[in-house]
């Protein structure tokens, strides 16, 4: 093998004038007596970051033109890759024509032709031209999945873009579709102007319909894509605005519709959302919903949700500091809530602080709280709930220390509860209360562990705690505990109200154990037992939450982890009777291609907080990978109380190196915003090397 450095030149009738130092690698190279340049046997040339391979090569300086015999590849470092069959160049390789070409963009998208001309380097020009991302095998004679014929198509390699003419889309050879002019982004762009893909919805309320989106990229931080959507029963437009800032971002989508459901009426959404990074650590967030009606998000499958909340918020958090301001306006989507007597208006800021003296050691924390929320209902003597406004401004001090005493570890806790309360617009509630209480608790534990003989690892840790809380319950309404759940999380907590307008009273004893099991094969499993005793019962406990009376409901939890795949989670509450007032199980299991995972959730009545039927419910949603290309997925929740399907959906996908097909059917039953059902099938389908590479992995039909 020969290696030659040369000098690549073009020749006027004057001068000669040198283009720059080149590469050239063969078997056999030659050099005439007329100056011309012959190499043979697997030549390589190089210059710059262009590379090219061939089988023979013939230099002519009088010309200054290559002529290349092939199997020719020409690769320009930037993922641009031409074979071809025959070339005559210039000596730079920037210009000539190539016979039999094909042009390979980011290992993507192959575009066949007869001829390719290429100009400056930029443009390639191709005639009689057929462009796929589909796999092509040389022993198929089958025709690829798609495939674009055109009369001519250039590629403009600086605008990353490609042109075509007279343009015929086929699919297994059957014309589908024709365009005299198209214009689509090579692979190597990331964000370009340009259609994306189509969606087909078919939907038992709005008709069959095709949703066509419009992406604009308005710089390389913003864009806009607006999304026309048309059926038998809607017109409908939606957009979404993206902007990038340097500390931060904002998204706002939303729509505007025409249609035969509310035909006097202009319907839509907005939700808008962002986040900005301040200065000295904090942080501004803010989420914008609105509905111009309570079934719109339900009636286009937008969104499940029955309330809608718009909130800012400003907030800080550090190693020994927290903070936060927030404003949230709440709205009701339900049919049977009236939104004048719902809390409509909150605003929150609390400021939590950690210190660690040295003198008295342990731990110190402050917690300040402020809380006001308003009703926009005027005052109605018949109801004088109705226009409630609450404002309450709570603190909270407590000092922690924990002793080690061999086994045994003991934790104390001394505090003080502070909390001024006004309610307003109520006739029923004083209107002014505030308790100075002080707190103290002693929690004890003691872990054991235990080696056995076949290596698993056994721990056992006991756990009770005496707490006590002064101070008489205030006589003010229940406006944020009005739902409490006894768990784990809880347990060791000295009241368990999720608000402090609300506060259990007197002596308590929480006791409990754990015991977990570490196996040496992989797997694990734990079960927590606890209770809560009490002095005296807390009145506002109510029998769904497990905590009412002196003795609360036994809680029993335990989770299992296996090593093939498969975690299964679960709690119960039952009472001295074994009667079950509360039950959630939850499990996942993954194996080879299939993963399923489900939960069950049953709840009893209680009629003191308007539960006036027991809640039950299953749901489940799983997938699986038939094979390399399709995948199956699907989802379901069962109301075993009503005996009904509340929502179920089916999802089958297709995907390779050149098409990606989905078809998702869904089914939603009557819900609280909505009661007319609804069924809606979305076909979409894409047309995999006119986009970027996502990084996704993609399964590549492979030949023979």
């Amino acid at each position: 093998m020969l290696v030659l450095l040369f000098c690549a030149w073009s020749v006027s009738a004057q001068d000669v004038v040198p283009m720059g130092p080149a590469v050239l690698v063969a078997d056999d190279i030659q050099i005439t007596t007329d100056r011309r340049l012959i190499a043979t046997g697997n030549v390589e040339a190089f210059q710059g970051q262009t590379r090219m391979t061939a089988q023979a090569i013939a230099y002519n300086p009088d010309t200054g033109r290559l002529t290349i015999t092939g199997p020719i590849s020409i690769g320009d470092g930037t993922g641009l890759r031409l074979l071809a069959d025959q070339a005559d160049l210039s000596d730079d390789m920037q210009n000539g024509l190539l016979l039999g070409a094909r042009l390979v963009l980011n290992e993507q998208l192959q575009l066949a032709a007869v001829q390719a001309n290429r100009v400056n380097g930029r443009y390639t020009e191709l005639y009689k031209t057929v462009a796929t991302s589909c796999k092509v095998c040389a022993d198929d004679p089958g025709p690829p999945l798609w495939q674009i014929r055109a009369k001519r198509v250039i590629h403009d390699k600086e605008a990353q873009q490609i042109y075509f003419d007279q343009a015929q889309l086929q699919v297994l050879s059957i014309p589908v579709f024709y365009v005299p002019r198209l214009r689509l982004p090579d692979p190597s762009v990331t964000r370009t102007t340009g259609f994306l893909r189509p969606e087909l919805v078919l939907s038992s309320l709005l008709g069959t319909g095709i949703k066509v989106p419009y992406f604009i990229a308005l710089n390389d931080s913003r864009d806009l894509t607006l999304s026309p959507y048309l059926s038998e029963s809607t017109r409908t437009l939606q957009f979404r605005y993206r902007e990038l800032f340097r500390r931060g971002q904002i998204i706002v989508e939303g729509a505007v519709s025409d249609d035969d459901l509310l035909p006097d009426e202009t319907r839509g959404y907005v939700f808008a959302a962002g986040r900005f990074d301040l200065k000295r650590d904090f942080r501004l967030q803010f989420d914008l919903e609105w509905a111009s009606d309570d079934g719109y998000l339900s009636n286009y499958g937008i969104s499940g949700r029955d309330r809608l909340d718009s909130q800012i918020q400003i907030s800080r958090a550090r190693r020994n500091e927290f903070i936060r301001f927030s404003y949230i306006s709440m709205e009701s989507l339900r049919d049977n809530d009236t939104e004048e007597v719902l809390p409509s208006d909150v605003l929150d800021a609390v400021y939590k602080r950690r210190f660690f003296p040295s003198v008295i050691g342990g731990e110190i924390r402050l917690s300040t709280e402020a809380h006001a929320h308003e009703r926009s209902s005027a005052q109605d003597l018949s109801d004088a709930v109705d226009a409630r406004d609450v404002l309450r401004f709570n603190v909270d001090a407590e000092w922690l220390r924990t002793f080690q005493m061999g086994g045994l570890q003991a934790q104390t806790r001394l505090g003080l509860i502070a909390g001024a309360y006004d309610v307003s617009d109520d006739i029923t509630a004083t209107e002014t209360e505030s308790e100075m209480s002080p707190t103290a608790a002693l929690v004890l534990r003691y872990p054991m562990v235990k080696q056995g003989k076949d290596g698993a690892r056994h721990v056992l840790e006991p756990i009770a705690q005496l707490a006590w809380i002064g101070g008489d319950t205030l006589s003010i309404p229940n406006e944020e505990s009005t739902r409490v759940e006894f768990d784990e999380g809880n347990l060791l907590r000295l009241s368990r109200f999720p608000a402090p307008d609300r506060r259990e009273r007197g002596w308590s004893a929480a006791v409990g154990a754990t015991w977990s099991r570490i196996d040496q094969d992989g797997w694990s499993m734990s079960i927590t037992g606890a209770q809560i005793l009490r002095e005296e019962a807390q009145a506002d406990f109510t029998t769904s939450s497990g905590l009412s009376g002196t003795s609360s409901d036994f809680l029993l939890s335990g989770q299992v982890q296996l090593q093939g795949g498969l975690a299964v989670s679960g709690r119960t509450l039952f009472d001295s009777s074994l009667n079950v007032t509360k039950a959630e199980l939850r499990g996942f299991w993954s194996y080879a291609r299939l993963g399923l995972g489900g939960s069950y959730i049953w709840i009893d009545e209680d009629p003191a907080i308007d539960q006036l039927d027991p809640i039950g419910e299953i749901s489940w949603g799983g997938s699986y990978q038939i094979n390399r290309f399709w995948r199956l997925s699907g989802g379901m929740r069962y109301d075993i109380e009503e005996g009904r399907t509340a929502t179920s959906s089916a999802i089958l996908e297709y995907a390779n190196e050149c098409v990606r097909l989905g078809f998702n059917l869904s089914r939603s039953f009557a819900s609280s915003t909505t009661i007319e059902p609804t069924t809606s099938l979305q076909v979409t389908v894409t047309l995999s090397g006119f986009s970027a590479n996502t990084g996704e992995r993609v399964e590549v039909r492979s030949c023979g």
